[in-house]
C-alpha cells in the first residue's frame, strides 16, 4: 500500500457555476480554492441525477445520495427512485405493512405526514397523491393529512401551490364515504423535520400538532398560510404550526387504532418523529403527553441497523462492497469527522445506511456538536472545530485515509441569505488552506470535492433568493499528487476507486472506474 496517506474533503453544498450576481462561491474570497483550481489537476463531476441514482437528470442531488455514491463506489436507486418503482409497479400496496395500514384504519382514521413538495429529496407530492387515490379505490374513509412547508428543495413562497394541487386531488376523490382533508401543518424547520437530535424541541412541536391537534387554530391551510406571510413575513420552511378546525374542534387529531404513514422517504429528518411512534417508555426525546395506539410505518425503513421504524412500505437498496468495508478487509486505519449537522453523512450514509462501523479497532468517527441557531447567524458554524481535530488526526501519523464534511456552503445556502453564505464558503476556504498546510507537512495527498451544488446559485431566475440544491456540478481536485485526469464524464461515485489507487489498493470490480489515469 501506498505510505502517503489521502485526506478526502467534502465542500458540502459548493457547485461550479458561471460567475454571477447569486454565485456565493465565484463571488466570495476564496484564495485557497482558487489556488487549488488554478495550479492543480481538477475536473467537474456529476452530483445529481443519475449519477447518483435519482431517476431524471432534472432531479437535484443530495447529501445522503452524494455521500452514498462517494463512500460505495456505485450507483444504486435511490430514494424517490425507489419510491417511483414501487407505486408503479404497484408493489406497495400488496406489501404487508400496506394491507395492515389498511385493514387497521377501517372505522378510524388514516394519515398521512410529510413534506408538500416535489422537489425529491425528502418527498414527492406525487408519491401521496398515488397514495390517496389508492385508499379510494380500497373503500377507506376518513383520511388525513399533516403538511410540512418546504421552501428549500423548491422555491420559497411555493407552498400555496401545492397546498392547492393537493387539494383539488382530494375534492376529485372525495364522496361515496370518501373524506380526505388536511388536518395540520407548519414550516418543516420549525417542526417535525430535526435530525441528528440537534433540537428535539422541533419533533416536540410537530407532536403537538399532528398528534394532540395543538396549535393555532384555521379553517384551512391557505388561510393559516396566508395569514401567517401577512403577520409576519414568514418564509414556507419556517412558518409557524397550524391545525385545522371544524367548529373551533381539530379535524384531525392522531387517536388510538388509527393508521399512520410518514411519506418522506429520505432517512434523516425522519428518524426522531419515528421513533417518537416506535419507542416506549424509554423514549427521552420529549415529553408526549400522549402516545396513541397506533401502525405507524415510514415510506422506507430509514436506519436498517437500527429498525427506525419497525414498519415500512420500500425496502431500501441493500448497498454492499462500500469503501469502509474494503479499507477494513486491507487493514487500513481511517477518520472520519464533522458537526452534527453532517457527521451521519461522513459515517451513516457513508457506509451505506450503516450505523455501526466495520471496525472499532480501524475506523475513527468524531462528532462535533453544531450550533442550535440559525446558520445565517452563525455561518462559519463549527468549522474552526473540525479543523482543529482534523490536523490533529492528520499530524498523529495513524490514519491512512481521512475523510472530513464542511456543512456551511448547504446549510447555510439552504437559508437563502446571500451575504451569510458568503461568510460561510470563505470559513471553508480558510478552513481548507488550514487543512492543505497539515497535508504539507504530513506528505499527505488532498483530495477536495462536493456532494451536491447549492452556494453557487443563490438567486433564482427573477432574482430571488434561491435555497434549493442546484444541477450543477461539482469540482474534484487533486493535490500533492503526480496524477493525470482522465477523458470523460466522471459522477462522485468514480471518487471511491481514485482513492484506492492513490492508497495503492486493488479496485473492487463492483466499483466505477477511477478518475485518474
Amino acid at each position: 500500500m501506498n505510505t502517503k496517506p489521502v485526506v478526502l474533503v467534502v465542500m458540502d453544498g459548493i457547485g461550479v457555476a458561471p460567475e454571477g450576481a447569486g454565485n456565493a462561491v465565484r463571488n466570495a474570497y476564496t484564495p485557497t480554492l482558487d489556488y487549488l483550481m488554478s495550479n492543480c489537476p481538477w475536473t467537474a463531476i456529476k452530483a445529481s441525477g443519475k449519477a447518483v441514482g435519482l431517476p431524471g437528470d432534472d432531479d437535484m442531488g443530495n447529501s445522503e445520495v452524494g455521500h452514498n455514491a462517494i463512500g460505495c463506489g456505485q450507483v444504486y436507486s435511490q430514494g424517490a427512485k425507489l419510491v417511483n418503482e414501487s407505486i408503479e409497479s404497484g408493489v406497495i400496496f400488496e406489501s404487508d405493512t400496506w394491507k395492515e395500514l389498511v385493514e387497521n384504519a377501517k372505522g378510524h382514521t388514516f394519515h398521512f405526514v410529510g413534506l408538500l413538495s416535489d422537489g425529491n429529496v425528502h418527498s414527492n407530492i406525487a408519491h401521496l397523491k398515488a397514495m390517496l387515490t389508492r385508499l379510494k379505490e380500497e373503500k377507506a374513509g376518513k383520511v388525513r393529512v399533516h403538511i410540512l412547508l418546504d421552501g428549500r428543495d423548491v422555491p420559497e413562497g411555493s407552498s400555496v401551490n401545492y397546498v392547492k394541487d393537493l387539494e383539488e386531488h382530494m375534492a376529485s376523490l372525495n364522496g361515496d364515504g370518501f373524506d380526505a382533508r388536511i388536518a395540520s401543518g407548519g414550516g418543516r424547520m420549525y417542526i417535525t423535520m430535526d435530525r441528528y437530535e440537534a433540537d428535539w424541541s422541533m419533533v416536540e412541536r410537530g407532536w403537538k400538532t399532528h398528534i394532540l391537534g395543538v396549535g393555532r387554530k384555521f379553517n384551512s391551510a391557505l388561510e393559516a398560510i396566508e395569514t401567517y406571510q401577512k403577520e409576519g413575513g414568514y418564509t414556507d420552511q419556517l412558518m409557524p404550526e397550524f391545525v385545522i378546525c371544524d367548529n373551533g374542534q381539530p379535524i384531525g387529531t392522531i387517536e388510538n387504532h388509527d393508521s399512520v404513514v410518514l411519506f418522506n422517504f429520505r432517512g434523516d429528518r425522519a428518524l426522531e418523529f419515528s421513533r417518537a411512534f416506535d419507542e416506549g417508555a424509554d423514549f427521552k426525546g420529549f415529553d408526549r403527553i400522549r402516545k396513541p395506539d397506533v401502525i405507524y410505518a415510514g415510506m422506507l425503513q430509514y436506519d436498517a441497523d437500527l429498525k427506525i421504524p419497525n414498519k415500512y412500505l420500500t425496502a431500501p437498496p441493500k448497498i454492499e462492497n462500500t469503501m469502509s468495508e474494503y479499507l477494513v478487509k486491507h487493514n487500513v486505519k481511517t477518520y472520519a469527522i464533522s458537526e452534527t449537522q453532517k457527521y451521519g453523512h461522513v459515517t451513516y450514509f457513508w457506509n451505506g445506511n450503516r450505523s455501526e462501523k466495520f471496525s472499532e479497532e480501524l475506523e475513527t468517527w468524531v462528532e462535533i456538536p453544531s450550533d442550535v441557531i440559525p446558520f445565517d447567524q452563525r455561518p462559519w458554524m463549527k468549522s474552526a472545530e473540525v479543523t482543529d481535530e482534523l490536523i490533529k488526526a492528520i499530524e498523529s501519523g495513524e490514519y491512512a485515509f481521512l475523510r472530513c464534511n464542511y456543512p456551511n456552503g448547504d446549510m447555510v445556502g439552504h437559508t437563502g441569505a446571500y451575504e451569510s453564505t458568503i461568510i460561510g464558503v470563505e470559513a471553508v476556504d480558510l478552513a481548507l488552506s488550514r487543512v492543505k498546510e497539515a497535508c504539507d507537512k504530513a506528505g499527505a495527498i488532498l483530495l477536495v470535492t462536493a456532494d451536491h451544488g447549492n452556494a453557487d446559485e443563490m438567486l433564482d431566475k427573477k432574482g430571488k433568493p434561491k435555497t434549493s440544491h442546484t444541477l450543477n456540478k461539482v469540482p474534484f481536485i487533486i493535490y500533492g499528487a503526480d496524477a493525470e485526469i482522465k477523458d470523460g464524464e466522471f459522477g462522485l461515485s468514480n471518487i471511491a476507486a481514485t482513492v484506492f489507487k492513490f492508497l495503492g489498493l486493488p479496485v473492487p470490480e463492483a466499483w466505477d472506474e477511477a478518475i485518474i489515469k
